[in-house]
């Protein structure tokens, strides 16, 4: 049975700019409390005192914690698929490598840009709710770059979708990695240029026709 997942939604969106301001802060405030006391310690009592708001408002929002952090986490991962498809869009017709290129420093600058957020909402992703928002934002990237890849001039990629797709998870790997402090930092320093290398040679033996 699929679990409900009705109460994961936000109880009313932001209209006027101070209503916004304010679900702005809660959402800085819940990144705030996860990074500092953990996903266990992330109360909505916690989240309302960091933003300098009480917990009232915080539910005029949403209706529990797992909703905030729900929202947050949506958030975070439109971010970054926004940035893989400005990538896309900005690498459309350019020959494989280059589309390599430009893929791979979106990709990290969306989820290395502020690294205590995506550390944080890692947790969060498993929860309730949160391998679905990661299911969609996947899917949205995969389509956005299997099309990039249908423009490239110097190779026509078989199966697009499934190459855009073992291509994202094999750049995400290692900025998981990264995110859990499991690279040393003298492997950091080189790991833009060795993603686009793998990019770049993973596009390039994909099989075309």
């Amino acid at each position: 049975m699929v679990p409900e997942m009705t109460d994961l939604n936000p109880r009313k969106a932001p209209v006027q700019r101070r209503s916004a301001a304010t679900v702005e802060a809660l959402h800085t405030a819940a990144i705030q409390v996860l990074v500092r006391e953990g996903l266990a310690r992330c109360t909505t009592t916690r989240v309302a005192e960091r933003a300098g708001a009480s917990v009232g408002s915080l539910y005029q929002y949403y209706p529990n914690r797992d909703a905030l952090l729900s929202a947050v986490l949506e958030e975070h991962l439109t971010r970054v698929a926004d940035a893989v498809a400005g990538a896309c869009i900005a690498a459309r017709g350019c020959p494989i490598g280059e589309m390599a290129g430009t893929l791979v420093r979106a990709l990290l600058s969306a989820k290395l840009a502020d690294r205590e957020e995506s550390r944080a909402l890692y947790s969060v992703a498993g929860e309730r709710g949160g391998p679905m928002l990661v299911r969609a934002a996947h899917d949205r990237m995969i389509a956005d770059v299997a099309c990039l890849l249908k423009t490239a001039p110097d190779r026509r990629v078989r199966q697009p979708e499934v190459v855009a797709s073992v291509l994202l998870n094999a750049l995400f790997g290692p900025i998981t990695s990264v995110l859990k402090d499991q690279t040393p930092a003298r492997l950091e320093a080189h790991l833009e240029a060795e993603l686009i290398r793998v990019a770049s040679s993973y596009l390039r033996a994909a099989p075309t026709g």
